[in-house]
């Protein structure tokens, strides 16, 4: 599956934000990228502008291409509820977000790689799809073969994010995705509307 592999700094500079986690040189250099970074004058952005920037930053932040958000954005249309915060939803269901929530990877890109490698369950059973989508009461797991790996480790031992929609086990190195997380219960700064209103002109 192709995903994005180009410079990560360029694109959180663009958005203003770290979005693929912590980058020392985007802290360095938080303004927009460019020949005239902060000295160009910028005018105001259009509507359409603004949604697309919003649709992108949702996208690069979770690391999903434009057919795959594309789908997901349909999924959130047909089910019942607020299609936006539905759709926040649905990403945050992926098997590699999840990987990366429990603090197994120290980003979703990791986490991604680790599903594809086949280092993780999901109810016991191995799961190669970092799309796969999880339902409440799975159980995600580091395969046993996996479990003395040095970068999952390393990343555990830095983790102090808890969410309450998760539960992680450090000694069997498995968690459980309780529940589906509400939107108050996920840390993104991404303004969901804004994409619904784009897709839906």
């Amino acid at each position: 599956m192709a995903r994005y592999t180009g410079p990560k700094t360029k694109i959180a500079r663009k958005f203003g934000e770290a979005i693929f986690g912590e980058d020392k040189n985007f802290e360095k250099r938080n303004y927009p990228p460019g020949q005239h970074g902060n000295a160009r004058r910028r005018g105001k952005k259009s509507e359409y502008a603004t949604q697309l920037m919003e649709k992108q930053k949702a996208k690069y932040t979770y690391g999903i291409l434009e057919r795959q958000f594309r789908n997901l954005f349909k999924d959130a249309s047909a089910s019942q509820g607020i299609t936006g915060e539905i759709l926040l939803q649905l990403c945050e269901s992926r098997l590699d977000n999840v990987v990366y929530r429990m603090g197994v990877s120290k980003s979703r890109s990791g986490a991604r790689q680790l599903v594809s490698h086949r280092h993780i369950t999901v109810n016991g059973e191995l799961v190669n799809v970092p799309s796969y989508r999880l339902k409440e009461g799975d159980v995600v797991a580091v395969r046993e073969k996996s479990k003395s790996l040095q970068a999952i480790d390393d990343a555990l031992a830095s983790n102090n994010n808890v969410y309450e929609w998760l539960t992680w086990n450090s000694d069997k190195k498995e968690g459980t995705f309780v529940k589906v997380p509400a939107r108050l219960q996920i840390p993104e700064n991404i303004k969901e509307q804004l994409i619904v209103e784009l897709y839906s002109k």
